[in-house]
């Protein structure tokens, strides 16, 4: 959670994909964050002007008004460092990063992300901090690590569903094909299953590559 005393800290995140709004959003309320969508860039400058977020997670790919028009917009009518702009991007190519910068995000982080890389970049650039709680497991809560030995029982297809549905953060597509695993490998199931709850899509997808360049 925040560390109190703290201000109602406003945040917009703008994606055209609803399984990833959702991912964001699912992180930050529990957290304490007052939090607002929007589908495309247009709907992300309506929703500046009306609400003036403290900080947007902006999606650079979209249709309509993409990321990098919205971002100048608001840039460029908003008060200096009233609004934090972080663009989240699935380009692995670093030639989009000055593209990124001159549009003017503060910041960006790559596709699939780390739960702890959206709170670090938040408390870095509105100066918070969290408060944790020592989670110590007990001996039957104890999961065994995803491996290449242990994804490598699974087929070729499946695989690749999972790595799709890795890259593309749908959790709820990757619980479906949790449920296909055969029973006799229930640490699969389990050490999966963790991933998936804790959001750690790029452990996952670390793995499936690794059995991919072993086949």
């Amino acid at each position: 959670g925040l560390a109190q005393p703290h201000p109602q800290y406003r945040i917009l995140v703008v994606d055209d994909h609803p399984e990833n709004r959702q991912l964001l959003i699912k992180l930050l309320e529990p957290i304490g964050f007052e939090v607002r969508e929007a589908s495309n860039g247009e709907e992300a400058i309506a929703c500046w002007e009306n609400w003036k977020p403290h900080l947007i997670w902006m999606d650079m790919r979209m249709p309509v008004v993409n990321g990098f028009e919205a971002t100048r917009h608001i840039k460029a009518h908003a008060e200096p460092n009233s609004t934090v702009i972080i663009a989240l991007t699935a380009s692995a190519l670093n030639e989009e990063i000055p593209k990124i910068k001159s549009a003017g995000c503060n910041d960006f982080i790559r596709k699939p992300f780390l739960e702890c890389e959206i709170f670090d970049k938040i408390g870095q650039y509105l100066n918070l901090e969290y408060t944790y709680e020592l989670l110590v497991p007990t001996v039957a809560e104890s999961i065994e690590p995803l491996t290449t030995d242990a994804l490598s029982v699974m087929s070729s297809d499946w695989l690749a569903a999972l790595h799709e549905a890795a890259v593309q953060l749908d959790p709820e597509v990757m619980i479906e094909l949790i449920k296909e695993i055969p029973n006799e490998y229930a640490d699969l199931q389990k050490s999966l299953q963790s991933k998936v709850d804790n959001y750690d899509f790029d452990h996952i997808l670390a793995v499936i590559q690794q059995v991919e360049t072993r086949e």
